[in-house]
Protein backbone atom coordinates (compact mmCIF):
# COMPACT_ATOMS: atom_id res chain seq x y z
CA UNK A 1 0.00 0.00 0.00
CA UNK A 2 1.30 3.42 -0.61
CA UNK A 3 2.12 5.20 3.05
CA UNK A 4 -0.89 7.76 3.38
CA UNK A 5 -3.18 4.74 2.69
CA UNK A 6 -0.89 2.53 4.98
CA UNK A 7 -1.03 4.69 7.86
CA UNK A 8 -5.42 5.23 7.33
CA UNK A 9 -5.64 1.40 7.15
CA UNK A 10 -3.68 0.90 10.56
CA UNK A 11 -6.21 3.21 11.99
CA UNK A 12 -9.31 1.67 10.78
CA UNK A 13 -8.00 -1.84 11.98
CA UNK A 14 -7.02 -0.26 15.52
CA UNK A 15 -10.16 1.73 15.58
CA UNK A 16 -12.21 -1.57 14.66
CA UNK A 17 -10.71 -3.30 17.68
CA UNK A 18 -11.23 -1.03 20.05
CA UNK A 19 -14.49 -0.94 19.29
CA UNK A 20 -14.63 -4.65 19.75
CA UNK A 21 -13.22 -4.38 23.50
CA UNK A 22 -9.81 -5.14 22.34
CA UNK A 23 -6.91 -3.07 23.48
CA UNK A 24 -5.21 -1.59 20.14
CA UNK A 25 -2.35 0.71 21.06
CA UNK A 26 0.19 -0.07 18.92
CA UNK A 27 0.44 -1.87 15.40
CA UNK A 28 3.66 -3.55 13.98
CA UNK A 29 3.54 -4.04 10.25
CA UNK A 30 3.66 -8.24 9.20
CA UNK A 31 3.18 -7.79 5.57
CA UNK A 32 2.06 -4.93 3.05
CA UNK A 33 1.19 -5.47 -0.50
CA UNK A 34 -2.06 -5.27 -1.96
CA UNK A 35 -3.53 -6.29 1.69
CA UNK A 36 -2.06 -5.03 4.94
CA UNK A 37 -1.02 -7.63 7.80
CA UNK A 38 -0.62 -5.98 11.64
CA UNK A 39 -0.25 -7.16 14.76
CA UNK A 40 -2.45 -5.39 17.01
CA UNK A 41 -0.89 -4.67 20.57
CA UNK A 42 -2.05 -5.88 23.79
CA UNK A 43 -4.38 -7.42 22.67
CA UNK A 44 -2.64 -9.49 20.61
CA UNK A 45 -4.60 -9.88 17.39
CA UNK A 46 -3.39 -10.31 13.74
CA UNK A 47 -5.67 -8.06 11.64
CA UNK A 48 -5.48 -8.01 7.71
CA UNK A 49 -6.91 -5.30 6.12
CA UNK A 50 -7.76 -4.23 2.19
CA UNK A 51 -9.47 -1.82 0.51
CA UNK A 52 -12.89 -2.46 -0.59
CA UNK A 53 -12.73 -3.12 -3.96
CA UNK A 54 -10.13 -5.50 -3.72
CA UNK A 55 -11.14 -8.10 -1.44
CA UNK A 56 -13.51 -11.34 -0.86
CA UNK A 57 -13.22 -11.44 2.89
CA UNK A 58 -16.38 -12.71 3.28
CA UNK A 59 -15.34 -15.63 1.56
CA UNK A 60 -12.63 -16.09 3.18
CA UNK A 61 -14.15 -15.84 6.21
CA UNK A 62 -16.58 -18.55 5.39
CA UNK A 63 -13.95 -20.80 4.28
CA UNK A 64 -11.98 -20.86 7.42
CA UNK A 65 -14.57 -21.06 9.80
CA UNK A 66 -15.76 -24.33 7.77
CA UNK A 67 -12.50 -25.71 7.54
CA UNK A 68 -11.45 -25.41 11.00
CA UNK A 69 -14.57 -26.84 12.31
CA UNK A 70 -13.42 -29.93 10.25
CA UNK A 71 -10.16 -29.76 11.57
CA UNK A 72 -8.00 -28.78 8.90
CA UNK A 73 -4.47 -27.10 9.34
CA UNK A 74 -5.68 -23.51 8.70
CA UNK A 75 -5.72 -20.26 11.39
CA UNK A 76 -8.22 -19.91 13.05
CA UNK A 77 -10.07 -16.49 13.65
CA UNK A 78 -9.73 -13.99 16.42
CA UNK A 79 -12.49 -16.25 19.13
CA UNK A 80 -12.96 -13.47 21.59
CA UNK A 81 -15.13 -11.41 18.92
CA UNK A 82 -17.57 -12.83 16.41
CA UNK A 83 -16.10 -13.91 13.11
CA UNK A 84 -17.38 -11.75 10.55
CA UNK A 85 -15.76 -8.70 8.33
CA UNK A 86 -15.66 -5.18 9.10
CA UNK A 87 -15.80 -2.32 7.14
CA UNK A 88 -14.11 1.39 8.12
CA UNK A 89 -12.84 3.95 5.79
CA UNK A 90 -12.73 2.50 2.75
CA UNK A 91 -11.43 -0.88 4.09
CA UNK A 92 -11.99 -4.14 5.09
CA UNK A 93 -10.71 -5.58 8.20
CA UNK A 94 -10.67 -9.48 9.02
CA UNK A 95 -9.45 -10.06 13.11
CA UNK A 96 -7.47 -13.46 13.28
CA UNK A 97 -5.91 -15.48 15.42
CA UNK A 98 -2.13 -14.45 15.83
CA UNK A 99 0.17 -17.57 16.25
CA UNK A 100 4.02 -16.52 17.86
CA UNK A 101 6.70 -17.98 15.09
CA UNK A 102 8.19 -21.25 16.38
CA UNK A 103 11.82 -22.24 15.87
CA UNK A 104 13.31 -23.55 13.74
CA UNK A 105 11.12 -22.05 11.39
CA UNK A 106 11.47 -24.71 8.58
CA UNK A 107 8.98 -27.27 8.27
CA UNK A 108 9.81 -30.87 6.72
CA UNK A 109 8.88 -31.92 3.65
CA UNK A 110 6.50 -35.25 5.63
CA UNK A 111 4.99 -32.46 7.79
CA UNK A 112 4.06 -30.16 5.10
CA UNK A 113 2.61 -32.64 2.39
CA UNK A 114 0.64 -34.40 5.45
CA UNK A 115 -0.64 -30.55 6.17
CA UNK A 116 -1.48 -30.27 2.56
CA UNK A 117 -3.01 -33.14 2.38
CA UNK A 118 -5.29 -33.03 5.53
CA UNK A 119 -6.38 -29.36 3.71
CA UNK A 120 -7.49 -30.65 0.60
CA UNK A 121 -9.06 -33.83 2.09
CA UNK A 122 -11.38 -31.08 4.31
CA UNK A 123 -11.52 -28.89 0.99
CA UNK A 124 -13.40 -32.15 -0.85
CA UNK A 125 -15.99 -32.16 1.70
CA UNK A 126 -17.38 -28.45 0.72
CA UNK A 127 -19.21 -27.41 -2.29
CA UNK A 128 -18.65 -23.49 -2.38
CA UNK A 129 -18.65 -21.48 -5.82
CA UNK A 130 -14.67 -20.48 -6.63
CA UNK A 131 -13.01 -19.54 -9.97
CA UNK A 132 -11.29 -22.28 -11.78
CA UNK A 133 -7.40 -22.35 -12.16
CA UNK A 134 -7.38 -21.56 -15.49
CA UNK A 135 -9.01 -18.23 -14.66
CA UNK A 136 -6.01 -17.77 -13.03
CA UNK A 137 -3.87 -18.41 -15.66
CA UNK A 138 -6.09 -16.24 -17.90
CA UNK A 139 -5.23 -12.95 -15.72
CA UNK A 140 -1.35 -13.85 -16.22
CA UNK A 141 -2.15 -14.05 -20.26
CA UNK A 142 -4.34 -10.42 -20.40
CA UNK A 143 -1.25 -9.15 -18.29
CA UNK A 144 1.77 -10.57 -20.76
CA UNK A 145 -0.57 -8.91 -23.19
CA UNK A 146 -0.94 -5.94 -22.01
CA UNK A 147 1.98 -3.43 -23.12
CA UNK A 148 0.76 -0.84 -21.18
CA UNK A 149 0.71 -2.97 -17.85
CA UNK A 150 3.40 -4.47 -18.04
CA UNK A 151 5.98 -2.19 -20.28
CA UNK A 152 10.18 -3.82 -19.50
CA UNK A 153 9.04 -6.62 -21.24
CA UNK A 154 10.75 -7.74 -24.03
CA UNK A 155 9.23 -9.06 -27.00
CA UNK A 156 10.72 -12.59 -26.88
CA UNK A 157 10.19 -12.89 -23.26
CA UNK A 158 6.50 -11.71 -23.61
CA UNK A 159 6.41 -14.13 -26.73
CA UNK A 160 7.47 -16.99 -24.15
CA UNK A 161 5.24 -16.07 -21.44
CA UNK A 162 2.24 -16.15 -23.26
CA UNK A 163 3.40 -19.60 -25.42
CA UNK A 164 3.93 -21.17 -21.85
CA UNK A 165 0.54 -20.22 -20.16
CA UNK A 166 -1.54 -20.96 -23.68
CA UNK A 167 0.39 -24.17 -24.45
CA UNK A 168 0.41 -25.92 -20.53
CA UNK A 169 -2.85 -24.28 -19.51
CA UNK A 170 -4.34 -26.71 -22.23
CA UNK A 171 -2.38 -29.67 -21.69
CA UNK A 172 -3.11 -29.79 -18.23
CA UNK A 173 -7.08 -29.25 -18.76
CA UNK A 174 -6.87 -31.82 -21.84
CA UNK A 175 -5.43 -34.32 -19.13
CA UNK A 176 -8.98 -34.73 -17.57
CA UNK A 177 -7.78 -35.59 -14.13
CA UNK A 178 -9.90 -35.25 -10.71
CA UNK A 179 -10.60 -31.63 -9.89
CA UNK A 180 -11.34 -30.33 -6.48
CA UNK A 181 -11.12 -26.61 -3.93
CA UNK A 182 -7.47 -25.75 -4.02
CA UNK A 183 -5.88 -23.47 -1.66
CA UNK A 184 -4.71 -21.55 -4.65
CA UNK A 185 -1.12 -20.51 -3.59
CA UNK A 186 -0.15 -22.65 -1.02
CA UNK A 187 3.58 -21.75 -0.78
CA UNK A 188 6.15 -21.31 2.64
CA UNK A 189 5.00 -17.71 2.80
CA UNK A 190 1.65 -18.99 3.53
CA UNK A 191 2.30 -21.94 5.89
CA UNK A 192 2.54 -21.10 9.57
CA UNK A 193 4.99 -22.86 11.36
CA UNK A 194 2.85 -23.02 15.06
CA UNK A 195 3.17 -24.69 18.46
CA UNK A 196 -0.33 -26.49 17.20
CA UNK A 197 1.92 -27.84 14.06
CA UNK A 198 1.63 -26.44 9.77
CA UNK A 199 -1.42 -23.86 9.52
CA UNK A 200 -2.38 -22.39 6.42
CA UNK A 201 -3.02 -18.29 5.47
CA UNK A 202 -4.57 -16.31 3.14
CA UNK A 203 -7.47 -18.48 1.72
CA UNK A 204 -8.45 -15.73 -0.49
CA UNK A 205 -6.98 -17.59 -3.41
CA UNK A 206 -8.70 -20.21 -3.66
CA UNK A 207 -9.74 -21.81 -6.76
CA UNK A 208 -10.65 -25.30 -8.52
CA UNK A 209 -8.44 -27.75 -10.23
CA UNK A 210 -5.92 -30.86 -9.50
CA UNK A 211 -3.97 -31.07 -6.69
CA UNK A 212 -0.77 -30.84 -8.75
CA UNK A 213 -1.63 -27.10 -8.83
CA UNK A 214 -1.07 -26.66 -5.67
CA UNK A 215 1.72 -28.70 -5.01
CA UNK A 216 3.41 -26.53 -7.79
CA UNK A 217 3.86 -23.92 -5.33
CA UNK A 218 5.32 -25.83 -2.51
CA UNK A 219 9.05 -27.19 -2.53
CA UNK A 220 9.88 -30.00 -4.64
CA UNK A 221 10.53 -32.13 -1.95
CA UNK A 222 6.93 -32.05 -0.83
CA UNK A 223 5.37 -33.37 -4.26
CA UNK A 224 8.00 -36.50 -3.12
CA UNK A 225 6.28 -36.88 -0.31
CA UNK A 226 2.46 -36.29 -0.84
CA UNK A 227 0.53 -39.55 -2.03
CA UNK A 228 -0.82 -40.33 -5.48
CA UNK A 229 0.58 -37.11 -6.66
CA UNK A 230 0.80 -37.68 -11.21
CA UNK A 231 4.35 -36.39 -11.36
CA UNK A 232 3.99 -35.45 -15.41
CA UNK A 233 1.29 -33.49 -14.60
CA UNK A 234 2.84 -31.99 -11.36
CA UNK A 235 6.24 -30.88 -13.54
CA UNK A 236 3.48 -29.42 -16.32
CA UNK A 237 2.04 -27.10 -13.41
CA UNK A 238 5.28 -26.26 -12.17
CA UNK A 239 6.28 -24.47 -15.22
CA UNK A 240 3.02 -23.06 -15.72
CA UNK A 241 3.19 -21.71 -12.07
CA UNK A 242 6.66 -20.39 -12.73
CA UNK A 243 5.16 -18.54 -16.05
CA UNK A 244 2.41 -17.23 -13.66
CA UNK A 245 4.48 -15.81 -10.46
CA UNK A 246 6.99 -14.55 -13.36
CA UNK A 247 4.25 -12.53 -15.18
CA UNK A 248 3.08 -10.36 -12.28
CA UNK A 249 6.27 -9.42 -11.36
CA UNK A 250 6.68 -7.88 -14.52
CA UNK A 251 3.43 -5.45 -14.25
CA UNK A 252 4.20 -2.03 -13.78
CA UNK A 253 4.07 -1.08 -9.73
CA UNK A 254 4.76 -4.36 -8.62
CA UNK A 255 6.68 -3.51 -5.47
CA UNK A 256 8.61 -6.91 -4.47
CA UNK A 257 11.65 -6.85 -3.28
CA UNK A 258 14.03 -7.66 -6.05
CA UNK A 259 11.30 -8.37 -7.94
CA UNK A 260 12.64 -7.89 -11.44
CA UNK A 261 16.40 -9.67 -10.71
CA UNK A 262 13.82 -12.82 -9.66
CA UNK A 263 11.56 -12.36 -12.81
CA UNK A 264 14.82 -12.81 -15.14
CA UNK A 265 16.05 -15.90 -12.90
CA UNK A 266 12.56 -17.64 -13.49
CA UNK A 267 12.39 -16.86 -17.06
CA UNK A 268 15.68 -18.70 -17.17
CA UNK A 269 14.43 -21.51 -15.62
CA UNK A 270 11.29 -21.73 -17.96
CA UNK A 271 13.95 -22.21 -20.84
CA UNK A 272 15.53 -24.50 -19.10
CA UNK A 273 12.51 -26.61 -17.82
CA UNK A 274 11.29 -26.38 -21.35
CA UNK A 275 14.43 -27.35 -22.90
CA UNK A 276 14.71 -30.58 -20.69
CA UNK A 277 11.26 -31.74 -20.99
CA UNK A 278 11.91 -31.48 -24.93
CA UNK A 279 8.78 -29.36 -24.78
CA UNK A 280 7.65 -26.71 -27.13
CA UNK A 281 5.96 -23.97 -25.80
CA UNK A 282 4.30 -23.10 -29.29
CA UNK A 283 2.43 -26.48 -29.53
Amino acid sequence: MQASEASRAVAAAMSIASSLGLTADDAIVLHDSNKLTLRLLPCDVLARVAPVADQVAEFEVELAQRLAESGCPVAALEPRVEPRVHERDGFVVTLWTYYAPVTPGEISPGDYANALARLHVGMRELDVPTPHFTDRVEQAQRLVANRDRTPALSQADRELLADTLRSLRRAIVERGGAEQLLHGEPHPGNLLTTKNGPLFIDLETCCRGPVEFDLAHAPEEVGEQYPGVDQDLLRECRILVLAMITTWRWERGDQLPNGRRLAAEWLNQIRAALGHDGSDARG
